[in-house]
């Protein structure tokens, strides 16, 4: 008896699970195009950007649904490394300790092809494993076009009832030898990440000119990302 009353005791203490409003993956690109520099351009953004006020304001909107997170790196079909597997964010501590990994991972050896539709089928695998979520979203970010692998334009068809949505963020990085054109190489990715890549209802395309300009890219992205399910703990919390 004293054994069942500890156990309904526990049971009574313990704090119920939050639901999931939002499941957001974030694929980053280390094919051969980018390099060591810019690597770290892409993880410290991405660290940054959790930390910026309003990115984090819209993350921790709503302690009784939750954003979870994960982060991949992707470069050639059968590449993809997983730097954060799924994460609840319920507190400012869980996005530090987020940004802390991502400031402390190092670069890995990685093969130098651009498979996007690889990246974009790794994705929604990832992505598949939160079927409770209200919203799950894959974040891909590139700095240029497929390569090798299955096609976008393949994998998008096959990802068509996934119940997923998938939004870009274009590099226009700078070519030292031909001189900058970040202008056009942005424009082009825009346009290719549109035709063959995003997905789903308000699915969008970010640009960033430079990887210099990831961070700001990334906020923007985020606080687009976020914003149409952002429920505050004083109003209706009932699924959307």
């Amino acid at each position: 008896m004293k054994r069942l009353l500890a156990a309904l005791l526990c049971l009574i203490a313990a704090p119920a699970a939050s639901e999931c409003r939002q499941a957001l993956a974030l694929g980053l690109d280390v094919s051969g195009s980018v390099d060591s520099q810019e690597y770290r351009l892409q993880l410290d953004g991405l660290a940054a950007a959790l930390q910026q006020a309003e990115v984090a304001q819209k993350i921790l909107s709503n302690s009784a649904a939750s954003v979870r997170l994960a982060v991949f790196e992707w470069s050639e079909t059968g590449h993809q490394r997983v730097i954060l597997d799924w994460a609840e964010v319920r507190s400012a501590r869980d996005l530090d300790r987020i940004s802390a990994l991502l400031n402390n991972t190092r670069r890995s050896a990685a093969p130098q092809g651009t498979a996007v539709g690889s990246a974009m089928l790794f994705g929604a695998e990832l992505l598949s494993r939160q079927p409770d979520c209200w919203k799950r979203t894959l974040d891909l970010s590139g700095d240029g076009k497929h390569n090798l692998g299955p096609h976008p334009r393949d994998a998008k068809r096959a990802l068509q009832s996934a119940g997923i949505t998938i939004n870009g963020l274009v590099v226009g990085a700078d070519d030292p030898k031909h001189g900058d054109k970040r202008y056009v190489q942005a424009g082009e990715l825009s346009a290719y990440y549109k035709a063959w890549v995003i997905l789903g209802p308000n699915a969008f395309v970010e640009v960033a000119l430079g990887f210099e300009a990831y961070e700001d890219a990334m906020i923007r992205k985020l606080i687009r990302e976020l914003g149409g399910l952002i429920l505050s703990d004083a109003g209706n919390t009932a699924r959307p």
